[in-house]
């Protein structure tokens, strides 16, 4: 088999693998084992394949596939660089976490749960790895469709409410990215990223048409304004859905965000000053908004929001460093996230509530999830040496260089009252005395629930000190993104 051969196999994978899965898992028979399996196969193969595209693409290059030998112009074109082959990996790492607490949960049990699971993550991987925005809005349905169900099967109390905000704030997006999709073909005949390279800096139309396909994926990002749909629907899902949908669904919005603004836009200057305000905003009113309410679940989802910003920050600035910075900060983001919300599913699962003021003395009894949550919190807070502290330092430096005091000043404020409020989780959860309601419901969590946390956690304090090798794919996603005429050449052909 000739490189080429296998570099357009290793493309194929992330985005057949996990649709095969999901089809034999709907013809196999009801046994719990054989369906794990299957789909836990499914995603470590994806991720052993991220962990090869990201060595092939290490040094600048791009791997393309164009699917049936078709011309660039008409070909569904998938291709990776240093920064999609590093969320397809870190995604693709959360997804196995979350099919392994699943399997301590018991969610799995449903059915449906596994395919869904499989077709959600195959249309998030698909829209990392694509290189048109037409395709891009096809994939991203991919994913949504799943999601809506998943939300359903798995929610608690209010889900029905939830629900149709989830739905009507996604399919309210949805019809803004085709909108804008199709404003984009009108004035420029095509919807591929490497035609469309630049086009935003030249013609006033292309940069209205391209405002809407972002106006879009800010609402799907749940980047301020467009942000309150998120703490609404999130914590109603049960904490592995959310722990799933942390790691997929509003970082395939931020990635098309970054995608778009590097490649169409040429990172204008001109925008620089809307992109710091969202950023902005969407610290100050996420970790705000954490302070004042009541459960695990919800305090995190505002996280979300305020996490966010910080990537966005890096993407504002728009240089070398803060490229590299955002980069760095998503990736280990993504991973921090996902086991906050694996550690409240650990939570609910043996409490049955995650509502603070019905929790206390985690730490005394259940030492291995304080320790897990503890090391997550920290890190999401920047407090060295774990790899949020790092990532904070990168996009703190980047704003120094630039002189930006006002984004400095903002960042270190927002993670102090982000400590505050990881903090008042541990103060309420892990400390004190349980209720005795709730010590009489409690049941002891197997390695299946409490691995997969304690595993990213891990991952988040090694980041930190041995974050070597992810900062060098930071920077050479950093270098693709600031001159993105490599990324142009391989995908046009051209």
């Amino acid at each position: 088999m000739g490189r080429g051969a296998a570099v357009s196999i290793l493309l194929m994978i992330p985005v057949a693998a996990p649709l095969f899965a999901a089809a034999v898992l709907l013809a196999l028979p009801d046994r719990p084992g054989m369906r794990r399996v299957v789909a836990l196969l499914a995603t470590a193969a994806v991720t052993a394949v991220g962990v090869a595209l990201l060595v092939l693409t290490r040094n600048g290059d791009v791997p393309v596939l164009r699917v049936g030998g078709w011309p660039p112009v008409v070909a569904i074109t998938l291709a990776a660089d240093p920064l999609s082959a590093l969320l397809v990996t870190v995604s693709a790492t959360v997804v196995l976490a979350c099919l392994v607490a699943a399997a301590g949960t018991g969610e799995d049990s449903q059915r449906a749960f596994l395919p869904l699971t499989m077709v959600l993550s195959a249309g998030a991987y698909g829209a990392f790895l694509t290189t048109d925005l037409f395709n891009l809005f096809v994939l991203v349905e991919v994913m949504l469709v799943p999601s809506y169900v998943l939300l359903a099967l798995a929610g608690g109390p209010g889900r029905a409410g939830a629900g149709r905000v989830y739905i009507a704030t996604s399919l309210l997006g949805s019809t803004i990215l085709l909108a804008g999709v199709g404003l984009l073909y009108g004035v420029t005949g095509t919807v591929g990223l490497a035609d469309l390279a630049g086009m935003a800096r030249k013609a006033p139309a292309v940069a209205v048409a391209g405002g809407v396909v972002l106006l879009a994926f800010t609402l799907k990002g749940a980047l301020v304004p467009l942000h309150d749909w998120l703490p609404r629907a999130y914590p109603v899902a049960s904490p592995v859905v959310v722990a799933l949908f942390s790691g997929l669904l509003t970082k395939v919005g931020l990635y098309a965000i970054i995608r778009i603004y590097a490649v169409l836009y040429g990172g204008d200057p001109a925008y620089h000053p809307l992109l710091v305000a969202v950023a902005l905003a969407s610290m100050v009113i996420g970790v705000l908004g954490a302070i004042g309410v009541g459960s695990m679940r919800r305090v995190l989802a505002f996280h979300m929001v305020s996490q966010i910003g910080y990537v966005l920050l890096g993407l504002a600035l728009f240089t070398a460093a803060s490229l590299a910075a955002a980069v760095f900060y998503l990736a280990q983001y993504v991973l921090v996230k996902a086991a906050l919300f694996l550690c409240a599913a650990v939570v609910r699962t043996t409490h049955g509530t995650d509502r603070l003021s019905r929790l206390g003395g985690l730490a005394s009894s259940n030492p291995l999830l304080a320790l897990a949550f503890g090391i997550a919190a920290l890190s999401l807070a920047g407090l060295p040496p774990f790899a949020g502290f790092l990532a904070k330092f990168l996009v703190l430096r980047a704003a120094n260089e630039v002189g930006a005091w006002l984004m400095l000043t903002v960042a270190i404020l927002v993670s102090l009252v982000t400590l505050l409020s990881m903090l008042k989780i541990w103060g309420a959860a892990f400390w004190g005395e349980a209720p005795r309601t709730v010590r009489n419901r409690t049941v002891r969590p197997g390695a299946t629930l409490l691995g997969p946390p304690l595993a990213l956690g891990v991952c988040a304090l090694l980041l930190g000190p041995l974050g070597g090798p992810l900062l060098q794919v930071a920077d050479a996603a950093a270098a693709g993104l600031l001159e993105p005429a490599g990324y142009v050449r391989a995908v046009s052909g051209r």
